[in-house]
């Protein structure tokens, strides 16, 4: 037989059936043009200012970046982080690893978040992750977890301060004594190293890269009662740890749908099954059981739990369609299967303060320094996961009080210039398995991202502006301003001038009053009114500021209770049978503001429509008014007006 080199064969195939075949090897590919001032800011990004990163990585080009903060990992936590530091003015890059933002909540992995269980406190969060949650309601009620991703993408790429690097790793740091000056971060997939120069520098890889690349001290897995003198620490061996998941979905048809499992799926015996119940929820979304890596290494042992856990999905699934144990499973059949094992335990930090068990209990109540809260239950899983056939898949610590976060759990006590938020603050392992969910991780990265806006401003590193209590003070007023909850830290914000203000009402129902928005606090328990004004939405009711002497004004913000029930993106039923899909009823929808001028007269300020937030601010030409009216006119369906807070400002 005739050999074809690579020429003859181009050659011979240059006219088969009509076709003409032309290859081309360009050494520089055309760039493409920007189309607008995003687009531009991210072709900045690209080869054309980079150079060669070594000799013996030709195809890798270097770029430097320079900027006030880089955040590392795009979890919820990494984003709440980046747009708080966004938003006080700062110039953030945040890195992710992933094609995709939002860690274990994005299409990846499909965990809802969870935090503060707001059907048994009547309260939420607030703060960045009230306004992503919202925003997917009202914006995502087919509750499309690629839209979740998408919405999260659009936040980010939509803050002028804020430059997202996807499918890049922070892989490297050189330090200055006990501070990090720059940090380097890998592109396989646009073939870039970027060097970043920065102040400050927040770890929310929930794997402590970042720190661990910088030298901080980490702790893993549990401790032990011994070591902290905790009663629910001996729950498993010193050492181990929770475990990873694979999370898959399932969808009803109109006919029956066979499944026949692959020939590496486990085969699943009923005595691996007498803890793991198969109901109704998990069918539609589950199962967070099927967990398997807490007593190993999430990280490095990857490939083997994705094939472990893929192995335990195809044969939870076979016994559940095909063991004769669930009739109404016919035709129901699989919809998604992560591929990327969703982790719960790796590496913490240490920081100056590591919270304990005995803080979510009650010590907390002695934070001078608190900056977030968390709600969860202390919520511990068998190291063996889904083996520990003789054991419940969890054990979680009965309804744990909400509590306070210290800001002391948010920085490095080693790297002077470094903050971590989510899965890999400093604590022990029995109040991870509280602080470990991720709206708690959320507000953990926004009281760091505002941290690192003030230290920046401040000059200050961390533990400086936490040994200084009228700094920590200013840091809470700023998250309060931001709708952060901090339980038992009042609004006193002297740029407020709402707070000198008179306040009246054309009514007030159910055992409110008018002067309840200025009480300092944005929330209340199910069934309080301390908090907030209350009103029919049928009367189009008003409320007024006034004062005694003209004030100067150019913004107003306004706070309206967003619900009680537990809003998340989901496809778990728990959730879903409370959940209103679409704009929160009880939030305001319309309404106007208006201005009392010196001479009597009125002047519209701003008119709101089709509002879906909790948190509203207003920005206007400044002006000289005795009084400021709120007029609202529709609700987004509950027959009650509820405002919690008013602000303004000069």
């Amino acid at each position: 037989m005739k050999k074809i080199n690579r020429r003859g064969f181009i050659a011979s195939t240059a006219s088969m059936a009509g076709y003409s075949l032309i290859i081309t090897a360009p050494t520089k590919a055309k760039a493409m043009k920007p189309t607008d001032e995003r687009s531009e800011k991210l072709a900045k990004l690209s080869a054309p200012e980079s150079v060669p990163y070594a000799q013996d990585e030709k195809l890798m080009k270097k770029v430097q970046l320079d900027c006030d903060v880089l955040v590392a990992g795009g979890g919820l936590a990494g984003i709440c982080s980046a747009i708080a530091s966004a938003r006080h003015g700062k110039k953030v890059v945040l890195v992710q690893d992933r094609s995709r933002l939002g860690g274990n909540s994005s299409s990846e992995i499909r965990m809802h978040p969870l935090g503060v269980p707001s059907a048994r406190t009547g309260w939420r969060e607030g703060g960045i992750i009230e306004e992503l949650k919202l925003a997917n309601a009202s914006n995502n009620p087919q509750l499309s977890w690629e839209m979740w991703d998408l919405l999260l993408y659009d936040k980010c790429v939509s803050e002028k301060n804020l430059t997202l690097l996807l499918d890049t790793s922070v892989c490297k740091v050189d330090m200055d004594g006990d501070k990090i000056k720059r940090a380097y971060a890998r592109s396989e997939t646009t073939r870039h190293i970027y060097e970043i120069n920065a102040k400050m520098f927040v770890d929310a890889t929930g794997d402590c890269r970042l720190a661990m690349e910088a030298g901080a001290e980490v702790m893993s897995g549990r401790d032990g009662s011994k070591k902290f003198g905790e009663s629910f620490a001996d729950y498993d061996p010193i050492g181990t740890r929770q475990g990873s998941t694979i999370m898959f979905t399932s969808k009803l048809h109109d006919k029956p749908m066979p499944f026949t499992p692959p020939s590496w799926a486990k085969k699943i015996t009923p005595e691996q099954m007498k803890y793991r119940s198969i109901k109704a929820d998990g069918l539609a979304y589950g199962y967070w059981w099927i967990e398997l890596g807490g007593d190993g290494d999430a990280i490095r042992d990857n490939e083997m739990l994705r094939f472990e856990l893929l192995s335990i999905v195809m044969g939870v699934w076979d016994y559940i369609k095909n063991s004769g144990k669930y009739p109404d499973v016919e035709n129901r059949a699989i919809e998604t299967i992560s591929m990327l094992p969703g982790r719960r335990d790796t590496f913490r930090i240490v920081g100056e303060r590591i919270m304990t068990q005995h803080d979510i209990q009650g010590k907390w109540k002695e934070f001078d320094d608190a900056v977030a809260v968390g709600g969860w239950s202390m919520d511990d899983h068998p190291y063996k996961g889904f083996y520990a056939s003789d054991r419940r898949p969890c054990r979680q610590f009965g309804k744990v009080p909400c509590y306070n976060i210290s800001f002391g759990s948010l920085f490095s006590k080693d790297v002077k210039n470094l903050f971590m938020a989510g899965r890999n603050i400093s604590c022990s392992h029995v109040a991870f398995t509280s602080t470990r969910v991720m709206s708690t991780c959320a507000v953990e990265g926004q009281a760091v991202g505002t941290a690192v806006a003030l230290c920046i401003d401040s000059n200050m590193t961390p533990s400086q502006l936490r040994a200084d209590k009228k700094k920590i003070r200013q840091l809470q007023q700023m998250l309060l301003r931001d709708d952060q909850t901090i339980l038992g830290v009042k609004n006193e914000d002297s740029d407020d001038l709402a707070r000198s203000a008179k306040v009246s009402a054309s009514e007030s129902i159910d055992g409110s009053e008018p002067k309840n928005i200025l009480s300092g606090i944005a929330y209340d328990k199910i069934g309080g009114v301390e908090n907030r004004w209350v009103a029919l939405a049928s009367s189009k009711p008003s409320i007024t500021l006034a004062w005694d002497s003209p004030k100067k004004i150019s913004s107003a913000q306004l706070t309206f209770f967003s619900g009680s029930n537990e809003i998340a993106q989901t496809q778990s039923a728990y959730i879903l049978k409370n959940m209103h899909r679409g704009a929160q009823k009880d939030i305001v929808r319309d309404f106007n503001l208006i201005a009392v001028l010196e001479d009597g007269s009125e002047r519209e300020l701003c008119k709101v429509r089709q509002n879906a937030q909790r948190l509203v601010r207003l920005n206007f030409d400044a002006i000289s008014a005795k009084a400021l009216r709120a007029e609202f006119l529709a609700t987004n369906g509950s027959p009650k007006v509820v405002v919690n807070e008013i602000r303004a400002y000069a």
